[in-house]
């Protein structure tokens, strides 16, 4: 009866909602009043298809991680590397549960109102800070291939086999381009669910790119003998080689699973929305892209062995850059992470509304504003930064884990409250939670590390 009287006095509400409301207020499933009803969506119908929710959440994970994870290979070998891979994905898969559960539990739609319920408004800015320091991290990682991989793609198309100085050929301004006619018009799309379409290409380039990642060791198995180019191999395949570079290797691949931003508003736009139904879209999509990571790893690191690079495209650049494999694979490569940069945008934008604007209706100045002052920052930062490696690394070391391991968990700890603390649930998040802690430390020490290594070792050359 609560629930009832609840329902009907926000009937007027729900009526401005479709009229025009935001579909990114707070609200998101009503009180259950005696837990055994499941959630049901009161004040936004989802319309999206299960295939399509899988199409969206595997495109917000996979994205230029992948590209990263055969020089994490190469820094930990084969072994090491596959357990960490299935380390990470259970864990992330986990940590959806967590988030699934606080959500379902309170009726909130917003990663940063699950903040707000766990810790007031100070929780609340700190998770809408982690989410837009992610999230622009890894839209900046996308245009950061867009940047370096376009211009060659473009000078092959040309057959040229240097640059020539043309506009079209310098990258600083092609990603402004591709922001502009391609990013912007998907960015300003006012449902998420309407990218499924978009993200079922991008998965599809993607499947392509692990397709011919296997092809191309034959490619560069045929440069290597009619060149004079000196690959270095190991002895044997590495199986335990540990390097202090190995650093970057947990960063790298929590960066490649992160996906729990996205998480909410693909719940919320679910058709049928389940916690049972979303858990298993969840799966779906880790276990997907698990086994594609694990494939263009392997693959990658047998063809280049220790001369992996920190994005694989760029590695390839040391073959034959006409050949019409290579082409294709980074065309494919350019067309999937340009269409998942519009996902990555909702959840900022999301944050930002409920930072700056948390009881205001649906509007599109706000929504086009801040969509174009988003790409406007993150061009700012791709021009700026020289190595895409310092992208995956701190931001793998801090906002990941933040994502996928202590906010998931702590919010767990504080909004269920039908379970003890000394309760087993309680206790596997309290661990969850310390683990994120200990592996952003560990993390950022190393990582350090290494940039003190590489500064000395700069230093003792001159």
């Amino acid at each position: 009866m609560e629930l009832q009287k609840l329902t009907n006095g926000h009937h007027q509400g729900f009526q401005h909602l479709e009229e025009g409301e935001s579909p990114e207020r707070e609200e998101f499933l009503p009180h259950k009043s005696d837990g055994e009803n499941p959630p049901q969506f009161t004040d936004f119908e989802g319309k999206t298809s299960f295939g399509m929710s899988v199409f969206n959440l595997s495109n917000a994970i996979m994205g230029s991680g992948i590209l990263g994870l055969s020089y994490a290979m190469s820094n930990t070998g084969i072994i090491l590397f596959l357990i960490l891979l299935t380390c990470i994905a259970v864990l992330s898969s986990y940590s959806v549960h967590l988030l699934l559960r606080s959500a379902g539990v309170v009726g909130i739609r917003a990663y940063e109102q699950l903040g707000k319920r766990a810790f007031g408004h100070p929780g609340k800015i700190l998770a809408a800070l982690v989410i837009t320091m992610h999230n622009i991290g890894a839209m900046s990682s996308y245009l950061f291939i867009v940047k370096y991989e376009l211009p060659l793609v473009i000078q092959a198309f040309l057959g040229l086999q240097h640059s020539s100085g043309e506009w079209f050929l310098n990258g600083n301004y092609l990603i402004i381009v591709v922001s502009i006619l391609i990013i912007l018009p998907l960015a300003l799309m006012r449902q998420l669910g309407y990218l499924g379409y978009t993200s079922g290409f991008s998965l599809t380039c993607m499947v392509f790119f692990l397709i011919s990642v296997s092809s191309l060791n034959a490619v560069v198995s045929v440069y290597q003998t009619t060149t004079t180019f000196n690959w270095e191999r190991p002895c044997a395949i590495s199986v335990t080689l540990v390097v202090l570079q190995t650093a970057y290797t947990v960063p790298i691949l929590a960066f490649a699973f992160v996906c729990h931003p996205e998480v909410l508003p693909i719940y919320t736009e679910l058709r049928n929305p389940t916690k049972r139904r979303m858990q298993a879209i969840a799966n779906v999509s880790i276990l997907g892209m698990f086994v594609m990571y694990l494939l263009t790893a392997i693959f990658g690191y047998l063809t280049f062995y220790l001369n992996t690079e920190a994005e694989l495209l760029h590695t390839y650049s040391k073959v034959d850059p006409l050949d019409t494999l290579i082409l294709c694979v980074r065309l494919a490569v350019l067309v999937a992470v340009t269409l998942t940069v519009p996902v990555v945008l909702f959840p900022i934008r999301r944050a930002l509304l409920q930072l700056l604007f948390p009881d205001k209706p649906f509007h599109w100045v706000r929504h086009i504003s801040i969509a174009l002052c988003l790409l406007f920052i993150v061009n700012l930062l791709v021009i700026s930064v020289p190595n895409i490696r310092d992208i995956f690394g701190i931001i793998g070391a801090t906002s990941a884990p933040s994502l996928i391991f202590i906010l998931p968990g702590l919010f767990y700890i504080r909004i269920v409250s039908t379970e003890p603390m000394n309760s087993r649930p309680k206790i596997q998040a309290a661990c969850f939670t310390a683990l994120g802690f200990i592996f952003m430390s560990m993390s950022l020490t190393f990582i350090t590390l290494d940039w003190v290594y590489e500064e000395n070792r700069s230093g003792g050359g001159h």
